[in-house]
């Protein structure tokens, strides 16, 4: 029974608030676990969908929750209700690739051209 009440059940808000979830999790999960849980609940329909778990950033309590640590690390004590359903905000952002990362480091060309009439 301890090991029912030690599960967190979380729901992920997308930024058009539709929600995936909620889901159980133990504590233990970690966070790259989560982002590839939300890649493989992502609805179809949706444009511009994470396609990396790099894409997809998770914040909870007003934190970004780094890959590395896990649900129980990130616990917050105002999130902490029994029973409760903690929600976790979703954002994403597309890694650059590497054609937009060349271009961002090529010098700019001026291009100005005026008319006169």
């Amino acid at each position: 029974m301890a090991a029912v009440q030690d599960q967190l059940e979380i729901k992920f808000r997308l930024t058009d608030g539709s929600d995936i979830g909620p889901k159980t999790f133990p504590p233990a999960t970690s966070v790259a676990t989560l982002k590839e849980s939300i890649l493989a609940q992502w609805p179809k329909d949706k444009e511009n969908g994470p396609k990396t778990v790099k894409d997809v950033k998770l914040i909870s309590a007003g934190k970004i929750l780094e890959n590395s640590r896990t649900l129980g690390d990130c616990r917050s004590p105002l999130c902490d209700v029994p029973g409760g359903v903690t929600t976790m905000h979703v954002v994403v952002q597309h890694q650059a690739s590497e054609k937009e990362k060349k271009a961002a480091n090529e010098p700019k060309q001026n291009k100005c051209s005026c008319v006169i009439l």
